[in-house]
């Protein structure tokens, strides 16, 4: 038997339940959402359809609407979902292959649906649970056989559709065969991480964080370090994200924190740390006022935004836990010496050494969270999993930390923190301390191009099992000899089969002089050494950083220094580069994810081809930094929307191609997915969206590897046929337009009139087919105009101090 998911269905539209059905719409599934019928209805409601969906309708109608949003494209996607209630559409279910039950968390309630689901079901649908922490064998008791091998637990993170994690657990009576299928469809389709976890309360990932903030609180409760201290140095400094570990307690509800800590401490009687999860007086407190966090913003949290009405500015308030009173702080005051060494670091190993091995009394802290958290970890194994990749794994793509708890145990040191650990009167697992008397001091190594980890049961080195589609630049760069060229700011890697990656790994991979340079000799040692390139790497982070644009501070210093002839020289070496790359002799496909603006769009517009991750933030932004795109982009854009017409086409209407093009680099408009680039055509009809990052730099290999077997051509230099002065026209009177309304300051719209000017051919006759050395010609001279401004200048250094343009 072939499986095959055509129509899923979920049952409960709540925040967990129309994520997952936004999740499958937008990977193109067909989905039912079931939903109660309202207990109040009126008599002359309970005969309308309307009234009988209200609650099903508010699920789906919150999804739509949910910041960040849940939909890939919220326009399309939407429409491939039906709703129904459990009573007028139950029958429905009998013509689907997958169904998500994420109804309330009360057994009673759960064993009475899947009594029905089971009458109606066909025999080979897949039931799946999405509790957090209810028995599977006690949810499925009284099912008939056939139910039980098709049923498992498969237990998403919020929000569904960003959280990478998908922990899924098996039953006694579940088939290998559903479990593979699942699997291999949630990784590949839905694009999650698979972890596999026990019939364990909170699983995986909610075990050991639900500790981890659990013991900072008892920690706290104990100390003289204040919260803003705390969360200063557990965040990105430390591989943790910005939200640290008391504003992630705000996001997520200090009333789940409580909920989560409580149902520990009552199904985990023979747990070594269950007196941890008692909650402690502080936080009974806070619960007790209905300080929740974000949702309760009048009360807050542990944290409380305020206005001051003298001023307008938001002020930031942080809990101070011994009066119970909020207390405005000072960011950059709150940071501790320890944290303000970690973000000199380079590594991350050697930002968390900075933290954990400080003397000051924030990394004590620090240290005394940090070795509880991990010896608790370790002496999950084999309770929670068999394997500390599960763990490591649950940790990274369930809660966002950069790496887990083992693989931070190997950044700080194995050997050293476990004779610090003992000096303090810890008492370290007898699994860890065999496995260094065996002379093994790191979790995890690489040898011979294959990655492996400790297995603390059987006391050896495994290979870690990856994913055939999955390709990890880390192991390759573990065999020196692979990265056959560097600086400081990019690699070339022997990635196999004669194809080689350019990697970016300059700060936020943004484009820089370096990497120009680097471009034309990655070029020449394909060229002489390969068969193709794919341009990709694999930085950490929710949705991380394939490029956040060019380096304004090496342009602004030239700028400031009046150097604008080295300026021009730039561009032009950036021309070479990007040009060099659409005219390769062999195939090049970029492979971008997250932030994907002004300098590395434009270097994705260059390649053959783009595969890229579903979660793509891709846009031309260079009019927030005062400037016209300086990479071709504005050309290679115009270039896509000029391909998308079939070549027997005859384009009547310029116009309606421009203007999209134009606002998309005017609005410096960012996609907030691959699907939404699509849509705006920084992605044309033969690039492909996957849906599992880890899986694009294998695709795009696959991709250079099918078009050699295809018979690859370079694409041949044509004209491309611009509109001319008819834009300029009808550009410049909406300027006006825009200007008289105030909508549009003075240097924005003498930008815009720029990027006009670029995209449209000047002031040639509408239709006329232009030499690309022409566009590029006016793309660097409006470049370098505009660095001659004061108002670019000042725009370019308000960008770079504070994220934000500079409206002048």
């Amino acid at each position: 038997m072939v499986r095959r998911i055509e129509k899923a269905a979920v049952i409960g539209s709540g925040i967990m339940g129309g994520g997952i059905a936004a999740l499958c719409a937008s990977a193109g599934i067909p989905t039912l959402l079931l939903d109660i019928v309202p207990f109040d209805l009126k008599p002359e409601e309970k005969s309308n359809p309307d009234a009988r969906n209200r609650i099903v309708k508010a699920g789906l109608d919150g999804a739509k609407k949910a910041k960040p949003g849940l939909f890939m494209d919220k326009k399309v996607d939407p429409d491939m979902i039906t709703i129904g209630n459990l009573e007028d559409d139950f029958d429905k279910l009998k013509d689907v292959d997958i169904i998500f039950e994420v109804v309330v968390e009360n057994l009673k309630i759960k064993q009475d649906l899947f009594a029905r689901v089971e009458k109606v079901i066909k025999p080979t649908c897949i039931i799946a649970s999405n509790t957090s922490g209810l028995p599977l064998a006690k949810m499925a008791e009284g099912r008939g056989k056939l139910f039980k091998e098709n049923f498992l637990i498969m237990h998403f993170f919020n929000p569904v559709r960003y959280m990478k994690l998908l922990e899924l657990v098996k039953g006694p009576d579940t088939s290998d065969e559903v479990c593979k299928f699942v699997e291999q469809w949630g990784e590949k389709v839905l694009g999650k991480g698979i972890v596999w976890a026990k019939d364990t309360p909170n699983f995986i990932g909610n075990r050991i964080g639900v500790y981890f903030i659990a013991e900072a609180f008892r920690l706290l409760e104990k100390s003289d370090v204040t919260i803003p201290e705390v969360d200063a140095m557990f965040g990105p400094t430390f591989g943790l994200p910005k939200t640290a570990v008391f504003a992630l307690a705000d996001l997520v509800g200090l009333d789940t924190i409580g909920h989560l800590s409580d149902n520990s401490y009552e199904l985990l009687p023979n747990d070594e740390e269950r007196e941890v999860y008692k909650i402690p007086q502080f936080v009974k407190d806070m619960l007790a006022k209905k300080m929740f966090g974000n949702k309760t913003k009048d009360q807050g949290g542990f944290y409380k935004s305020e206005v001051d009405m003298a001023t307008w500015k938001k002020i930031k308030k942080a809990l101070d836990i011994k009066t119970g009173e909020h207390k405005e702080f000072d960011r950059k005051a709150v940071v501790p010496e320890c944290a303000k060494k970690a973000k000199e670091a380079k590594t991350l190993s050697d930002k968390q050494k900075s933290i954990l091995y400080g003397d000051d009394k924030a990394s004590k802290f620090a240290w005394n969270l940090i070795s509880k958290a991990a010896i608790y970890t370790a002496n999950r194994i084999p309770e929670i999993s068999d394997t500390i990749v599960g763990i490591d794994n649950a940790m990274r793509w369930g809660y966002a930390w950069e790496a887990g708890p083992f693989e931070m145990w190997d950044n700080i040191g194995l050997e050293e923190s476990v004779k610090k650990m003992e000096a303090d009167g810890l008492k370290v697992p007898e699994s860890i301390k065999k496995m260094l008397s065996k002379g093994n001091k790191t979790f995890y190594k690489i040898e011979g191009g294959k990655k492996y980890f400790y297995d603390l049961l059987k006391q050896e080195y495994k290979p870690v099992i990856f994913s055939e589609n999955c390709l990890f630049l880390d192991v390759y760069k573990a065999d020196k000899k692979n990265i056959v060229k560097s600086n400081d700011s990019c690699s070339l890697i022997d990635i196999g089969d004669g194809v080689f990656n350019l990697e970016f790994h300059s700060k936020m991979n943004a484009i820089n002089k370096n990497m120009v340079d680097f471009m034309a000799v990655a070029g020449d040692y394909v060229y002489n050494n390969g068969v193709g390139m794919v341009i990709g790497n694999q930085a950490p982070g929710i949705p991380g950083a394939f490029s956040a644009g060019g380096d304004l501070a090496y342009m602004l210093g030239l700028a400031r220094a009046g150097k604008f002839s080295e300026i021009d020289g730039f561009i032009r070496e950036v021309h070479k580069g990007i040009m060099g790359t659409r005219y390769a002799p062999f195939p090049v496909v970029a492979a971008p994810y997250g932030m994907t603006l002004g300098g590395g769009c434009e270097v994705c517009l260059a390649a053959d081809k783009i595969v890229a991750h579903c979660e793509l933030y891709m846009g031309l932004v260079e009019i927030g930094a005062g400037l016209v795109p300086g990479g071709c982009g504005m050309i290679n854009l115009w270039r896509k929307f000029m391909d998308s017409v079939p070549g027997p086409a005859k384009v009547t209407d310029l116009g309606g191609y421009f203007v999209p093009a134009f606002m998309n680099v005017a609005q410096a408009k960012v996609s907030m997915s691959a699907a939404e680039a699509r849509a705006n055509g920084f992605l044309g009809p033969n690039d492909r969206i996957v849906y599992n990052k880890d899986y694009i730099i294998g695709e795009a290999k696959k991709e250079v590897l099918k078009m050699l077997d295809e018979g690859y051509t370079p694409p041949r230099k044509k004209k491309i046929p611009v509109m001319g002065g008819e834009a300029l026209g009808m550009i410049y009177a909406e300027m006006l337009n825009m200007k008289n309304g105030g909508y549009i300051t003075p240097h924005m719209e003498t930008i815009a009139k720029k990027i006009a000017f670029c995209m449209s051919g000047g002031l040639v006759q509408g239709g006329t087919p232009v030499e690309e050395e022409y566009l590029m010609t006016l793309e660097r001279e409006a470049f370098v105009e505009l660095w001659k401004t004061e108002n670019t200048q000042k725009m370019a250094e308000h960008i770079m101090n504070t994220g934000k343009p500079l409206m002048i």
